[in-house]
């Protein structure tokens, strides 16, 4: 009890850097708790999203799962009947297995097809008739097919079976309802059947799985009950040739924890049923969705470790600091209990209690503000930029509490490392330490700072090489993928940079003292010589400072430069705000269908033959509502073209035919990729219907400059001659780049641009592309629903607009986006909290050198003077560190993100980007920070007493 009263009373004395201790603890907690929560929040978002365009795009639920096989056993034996109950049984158990509850089931069973005739047919009748049908039951038959003429079939013992056919079935054999059905068997077995009922869809009886009667419209639908009593039984009457089950799953629930189970389900049900009756089929359609998600929440959580590292950094910082502070005032006190008897383990376990009591407090508010602060990144549409976007649903799970617990206890260990240090020091090393201030700190007596830059360095050099392989190669990567070593590696080298500056500038303080030592005004003579003197008490608080301002910079133009490539990849890559194509009319003849016979040629008609085209009218695009522009883009890959000197070079090319104005009006291209703006080289174009542009890389293969003619031509068509009068190097919806690939020289690709009316009048008319320019404000769907309502057959479709917002929405960018804004928020708390608490512990440790200086006559305004100038010293000087640092970091590490993008689709090229109003932001926030903080410690000063100062027994 006497423990527990000591450790309260101190806490109580020391209640505001307990309280600093404890905010670190639970941003620690939040930032923690918030990786699993984001992960698992962000990719159950996007995967609930793909399984709608499923259903969107395949017309088929979601959780629709059937499963059909056949029955290869030529009768039902026992060991047949039992396999069928097995199976049966083995069906229910799909959805716990899959983890998903059933909206929705129905079975059906098959017998063989049988050729079906009138009990009163002819012998010519029966000889004739094509008409072969089997029978069918289905689960709850009543409840899912709808009666248009008669009634539902009754289970009848007497040897005739009633049932319910389909219209067109009842056709095929010429009778009418209630007219009596022969069935025959291979084997000449009849089956008495009367057909009581004719059904059709009902798709109101099930909306998530409605029973299509059009599937099997063929054969005779009977009474569950007696299918399973005269056929499935031992030695049934006829064989049962096929067996289907179908479920609805409800996909709502699927979460990420549950996609590990769904995959095994259907690994599961393939191997269940491959072979085990007959031929199976077994159709999934969300299987290959969800499987694509398996291991993304491990890569997005390394990513996301990766990217808090930074904040991470400050955050040990902070508690080491704050925790060494703690300890600094209670150093006498420890080493006078050490004097007096007190054993380490007993002062330790006081501090351990301490630390215990503070964490299970942060552990029950941390994982509530990582809640937030998973909200925040969902929020995220850039660096410091927040969009409408519906929030994200976020439930605290046993495995945020798990990674919670273990931060806490990190953390822990991390604070009691200065208790520990503390309690090997005795009353008399004590003293002996406090009177020595310039001793050398921990990081630079073991050259921590110079590991920390030659590791990072060393980092580098090997990404830097793996970059030019990449390129070399032309390698390729499907999607956005960051190493997570692109985030700790710029952490590590800010810090080592910064230790490594903060080394040398005590040297250099000493140096400005020295200089003007004989004209130095008194504020700042007092303020040189305590920062030289006292280099190691500033260390900490310049480090912080020095992170949040790198840090802040790298992740600003980290970010804007992801953001930029990416939308500009995909603006270039389609070339306008919207391109599609249409169907046009031609004279090509229809396509042969599969296993028809080819239509007979004769010798010439059999010669290739040009397909003719009839152009659709332009008008109705240029009359579409809140349409800027619009252009006609004709493109064809592999037209050939014949240029150079005495020795003509021949090869392929994409040609593009343009009208140049529309072009230069709807084309969207990013500035400095040419050497002239692109509506130059329209005007020049424009000049000459003959005029082309040609690449450089077409250029370079022919040798061809300007001025050079130039034929073209392709399949079936004669040359025609043009005239070069451009050398481009990129154009909007060309890709310069060779193809993927392994090849020591990859070709490049050539391109050629023309005016579309030339082409078209000297070699053909083929359908070309139509690019659309919107008006700022104007969705995409309302173009869609003119273009639906102008009745435009449209056969293909790029929407820049849509795919940028599909970009924004991947949940990799959403937590490079969000996690950089939340680092930097968080660590200008840290910094802004770190500032105050070592500013205002440091005042109150000299106050009594306040008070004797404001008792010898010095002013308070030169006293205030003292203080700016020591800030601006120390806190001024790291701010300007860390600019300059941060500014380094970007040119040495953004470029190396070049890696995370396909690198053979990676048009435009990569380029960094820098936003004065990033640097704005910063600074304002950092300005913000130190005004703020300078206000308190002023106020502080000023309401300090002289006669409190000199109080007796100070020192």
């Amino acid at each position: 009890m006497a423990l527990w009263t000591m450790i309260l009373r101190k806490m109580a004395n020391n209640k505001w850097l307990q309280l600093n201790l404890w905010f670190g603890l639970t941003v620690c907690v939040a930032l923690f708790s918030s990786m699993p929560l984001y992960s698992d929040a962000i990719l159950e978002r996007t995967l609930q999203k793909e399984l709608q365009l499923v259903q969107s795009k395949n017309s088929v639920f979601p959780g629709y799962v059937r499963v059909s096989t056949s029955v290869s056993s030529a009768k039902m034996d026992q060991k047949t009947a039992q396999a069928i109950e097995r199976a049966d049984r083995y069906i229910q158990s799909i959805p716990e297995r899959m983890g998903l509850e059933a909206l929705s089931f129905y079975q059906q069973r098959f017998t063989q097809k049988m050729k079906v005739y009138g009990a009163d047919a002819s012998e010519q009748e029966k000889k004739t008739q094509k008409t072969t049908g089997g029978f069918k039951a289905l689960s709850d038959m009543d409840k899912r097919v709808r009666l248009i003429d008669g009634r539902m079939p009754v289970d009848r013992t007497d040897g005739l079976f009633e049932a319910v056919v389909t219209e067109k079935f009842l056709n095929s054999v010429k009778r009418d309802l209630g007219e009596e059905l022969l069935a025959e068997t291979a084997d000449k077995h009849l089956f008495r059947v009367i057909p009581v009922g004719i059904i059709d869809t009902d798709p109101a009886a099930d909306p998530y799985l409605p029973f299509l009667a059009t599937d099997e419209p063929d054969g005779f639908l009977i009474p569950f009950r007696q299918f399973e009593r005269e056929f499935m039984a031992k030695d049934g009457k006829v064989r049962v040739s096929d067996l289907e089950w179908r479920y609805a799953l409800d996909y709502k629930q699927m979460s990420i924890d549950k996609i590990g189970a769904f995959t095994e389900a259907n690994r599961a049900i393939r191997s269940y049923f491959r072979g085990r009756l007959g031929s199976a089929e077994i159709n999934i359609p969300a299987n290959e969705t969800i499987a694509s998600y398996q291991g993304k929440q491990e890569k997005l959580d390394v990513m996301m470790l990766s990217l808090y590292s930074p904040v991470m950094l400050m955050l040990a910082f902070y508690l080491f600091m704050a925790a060494n502070l703690v300890i600094e005032r209670q150093k006498t006190e420890i080493s006078v209990l050490r004097s007096r008897g007190a054993s380490r383990l007993q002062i330790m376990t006081a501090y351990t209690l301490e630390s215990l009591m503070l964490g299970i407090s942060a552990l029950a508010v941390g994982p509530f503000l990582g809640v937030t602060f998973t909200k925040i990144l969902g929020a995220s549409g850039g660096f410091l930029e927040f969009v409408q976007r519906s929030a994200l649903e976020v439930s605290l799970t046993s495995n945020a509490y798990k990674v919670a617990a273990a931060a806490v206890a990190g953390a822990i260990v991390l604070i009691l490392i200065p208790a520990f240090l503390a309690t090997r020091v005795s009353i008399v090393n004590h003293k002996q330490q406090a009177a020595r201030m310039t001793r050398m700190s921990f990081w630079h007596k073991t050259g921590i700072d110079i590991l920390l830059v030659g590791l990072a360095l060393y980092l580098l050099y090997n990404f830097n090489n793996r970059q030019q392989d990449l390129k070399r190669l032309a390698l390729d990567s499907d999607a956005l993928q960051v190493d997570p070593l692109l985030f700790l590696m710029p952490a590590l080298f800010a810090l080592g940079a910064g230790l490594l500056v903060l080394r040398i500038y005590p040297w250099f303080i000493r140096l400005v003292y020295w200089a003007g030592r004989k004209w130095w005004p008194p504020a700042l003579y007092n303020t040189l010589i305590q920062i030289s003197r006292s280099s190691g008490q500033y260390l900490t608080i310049k480090v912080f400072l020095i992170l949040t301002v790198s840090t802040g910079l790298f992740s600003a133009n980290a970010a804007r430069t992801i953001n930029d490539n990416m939308e500009s990849k995909i603006q270039y890559n389609i070339g306008a705000d919207m391109t599609l194509t249409t169907r046009w009319e031609s004279d090509a003849p229809p396509p042969i269908q599969q296993g028809a016979e080819p239509p007979n040629q004769t010798a010439q008609e059999s010669g290739e033959k040009r397909v003719q085209y009839t152009e659709p009218p332009f008008q109705p695009f240029r009359e579409l509502s809140g349409l800027e522009a619009s252009a006609k883009v004709f493109r064809k890959e592999g037209a050939r073209f014949s240029a150079g000197g005495a020795k003509k070079t021949n090869g392929a090319a994409t040609l593009v035919g343009i009208d140049t104005k529309d072009f230069g009006e709807t084309a969207w291209m990013k500035d400095g990729l040419l050497d002239y703006p692109i509506n130059s080289y329209l005007n020049l174009m424009a000049t000459n219907p003959k005029a082309v542009l040609i690449s450089q890389s077409l250029a370079d293969a022919a040798k061809v400059k300007p001025g050079d003619p130039i034929s073209l031509y392709w399949d079936g068509l004669d040359e025609a001659l043009f005239t070069v009068y451009g050398i481009i190097d990129y154009w909007p919806g060309w890709n310069p780049l060779p193809a993927a690939g392994g090849e020591e020289r990859p070709t490049k690709p050539n391109l050629i641009v023309g005016n579309l009316s030339t082409i078209q009048n000297r070699l053909a008319v083929e359908p070309y592309e139509v690019w659309l320019k919107l008006k700022d404000g104007v969705s995409s769907q309302s173009i869609y629903d003119q273009l639906t309502a102008a009745k435009i057959n449209v056969t293909g479709l790029h929407d820049s607009k849509q795919e940028l917002i599909a970009s924004k929405n991947d949940p990799f960018r959403l937590a490079i986006n969000g996690v950089m804004t939340l680092g930097f928020v968080i660590s200008m708390l840290i910094s802004f909290f770190g500032f105050l608490l070592f500013w205002v512990l440091a005042l109150s440790g000299r106050t009594l050198q306040y008070g004797v200086l404001r008792a010898m006559g010095i002013p308070f305004p030169q006293i205030i003077g003292m203080l700016l100038s020591e800030q601006l010293l120390t806190s001024g000087a790291a701010v300007i560190i860390g600019v300059l640092i941060g500014n380094r970091i970007s040119e040495l590490f953004v470029p190396l993100f070049e890696m995370s993008f396909a690198t053979a689709e990676q048009v435009p090229p990569f380029q960094i980007v820098y936003k004065l109003s990033d640097y704005l932001q910063l600074y304002s926030i950092v300005g913000l920070t130190l005004t703020v903080g300078l206000l308190i410690l002023g106020y502080r000063l000023s309401r300090t007493r002289i006669a409190q100062a000199l109080k007796l027994g100070e020192e």
